[in-house]
């Protein structure tokens, strides 16, 4: 449909959750924004799949600020030729406008051989129905009322779509490894989602803050199955100057929280950031298995060896030395192998569980190397340790005094546990606890001086 006709708020009811950003400014979607939509469990009588995919696109026709209006009605081509169903949404309380016409004309040209539904979105009761009759003019057949706000309509909507789309119920899609492709603006995030897709997903252009939308692209990677979590470019706070940038930076750090991996993706061709070092910082509070995609390697080959960029990053992003490094170019297509290889290793590795004797013997050995001491020369000891889930691999040790085990001291931990372990290159989460059980027949000493194990 035409700009501001409510597409993206239509997407975010049929979705349950807020995807696409909605604003009161014409224009904000420019990428093909998707995602899986659960339309429920099928009455008795009804036909068709309880899941799809549903796709937002740009507004047609919009005059983009930035120059982009071509690759943004590129991309609702795209669209079109990949939907089995096709939307048509216009604004029942402004009415039919020669936009509207544009847009059905268009769509009668393209999309002839699949069916069409026409969305009277803003229909917030029954009393403003008649306001959307006026849309038949355009030769799509009834309009189904909605109101894409208040959610009025939304199961005849639902209906309607469910009636149209020919396809056996379905389980549930594969997503494969969730992947957040995250950096500054301008560092190559989209162009890297294209290279991996194989085909234009997304807009790609020099200017920055191009990506608005948290995207996700589902693809098969030589037969590997990724979700893209493609984001805008994370600034700094005291430039987020309205609120569509506020939301994309919102959207950016929330892909971080829910995906399995995160790819870092720094601008080979200009020196590491702030913003770089405080996305650093930000994945490893969020306990995110990351690689670091050195992107643009190509500009900046001839200037440095891969030993001494590794050595400059490990100095740059402090924290990540344990994170393995991949070097790409996305415009060329190298290094996409080997990437998304590293994702997957690094997917299993924050899925690994070790066994508690395995993991108490590990940490008896630590103990008997380096034990904590208070300035009253009491020792710290270790009654118990378990690895008590995956994702990250998270490890609680019930201790005799958890104040004993300062930060550093936790942090001589996880290195030796990451290196002793099979967890080499992901963040590991140690919980510290209190404990007061004493063994019942004294002390069964495990590993070492400091480790005991109730009997």
């Amino acid at each position: 449909g035409r700009p501001n006709v409510g597409k993206s708020s239509l997407l975010n009811l049929l979705a349950g959750r807020r995807i696409s950003i909605v604003d009161p400014v014409a224009g904000i979607t420019r990428d093909r924004v998707s995602a899986t939509v659960q339309l429920g469990p099928a009455d008795q009588d009804a036909s068709g799949p309880g899941q799809v995919e549903l796709i937002d696109t740009g507004g047609y026709g919009i005059d983009d600020i930035d120059d982009l209006t071509s690759q943004i009605q590129q991309q609702i081509a795209f669209g079109i030729a990949e939907a089995q169903l096709i939307l048509m949404v216009i604004d029942a309380r402004q009415g039919v406008v020669a936009l509207d016409r544009q847009v059905a004309q268009l769509l009668r040209s393209t999309a002839a051989t699949r069916p069409i539904v026409l969305v009277a979105n803003k229909v917030d009761s029954e009393a403003h129905e008649p306001a959307a009759w006026e849309a038949t003019s355009l030769g799509m057949g009834l309009p189904v009322p909605v109101s894409a706000t208040s959610g009025y309509g939304k199961a005849d909507l639902v209906a309607a779509i469910r009636e149209r789309v020919d396809q056996e119920p379905a389980g549930p899609v594969e997503e494969g490894i969730l992947l957040a492709i995250v950096g500054k603006r301008n560092a190559g995030k989209s162009s890297l989602v294209n290279a991996l897709a194989g085909q234009q997903r997304l807009i790609v252009s020099q200017r920055e803050g191009t990506t608005r939308d948290a995207v996700d692209v589902q693809l098969d990677f030589q037969g590997r199955r990724l979700t893209l979590i493609d984001t805008a470019g994370i600034r700094k706070h005291k430039s987020l100057n309205s609120d569509v940038a506020f939301y994309s930076h919102h959207r950016a750090l929330r892909s971080i929280r829910r995906c399995d991996v995160v790819a870092l993706v720094v601008d080979a061709a200009v020196p590491v950031s702030q913003v770089d070092a405080q996305l650093s910082t930000l994945i490893l509070r969020s306990f995110k298995p990351c690689v670091v995609v050195v992107n643009k390697w190509d500009l900046a080959e001839s200037n440095h060896s891969s030993e001494q960029y590794a050595g400059y990053l490990d100095k740059a992003l402090k924290g990540l030395d344990f994170a393995p490094l991949v070097l790409t170019s996305a415009v060329g297509g190298e290094g996409l192998k080997e990437l998304v290889e590293v994702v997957e290793d690094l997917y299993r590795q924050s899925s690994q569980r070790v066994t508690t004797a395995t993991l108490n013997r590990t940490i008896g050995q630590l103990l008997a190397q380096s034990v904590p001491r208070s300035k009253l020369g009491r020792q710290a000891k270790v009654y118990y340790a378990a690895q008590i889930t995956v994702h990250p691999p998270t490890i609680a040790m019930f201790v005799n005094h958890p104040s004993m085990f300062d930060p550093a001291y936790q942090r001589f931990l996880v290195n030796r546990l990451r290196n002793l372990l099979p967890f080499g290159e992901v963040p590991i989460r140690l919980l510290i606890r209190s404990s007061r059980r004493v063994p019942v027949e004294g002390p069964v000493q495990i590993t070492g001086p400091s480790v005991q194990q109730p009997a």
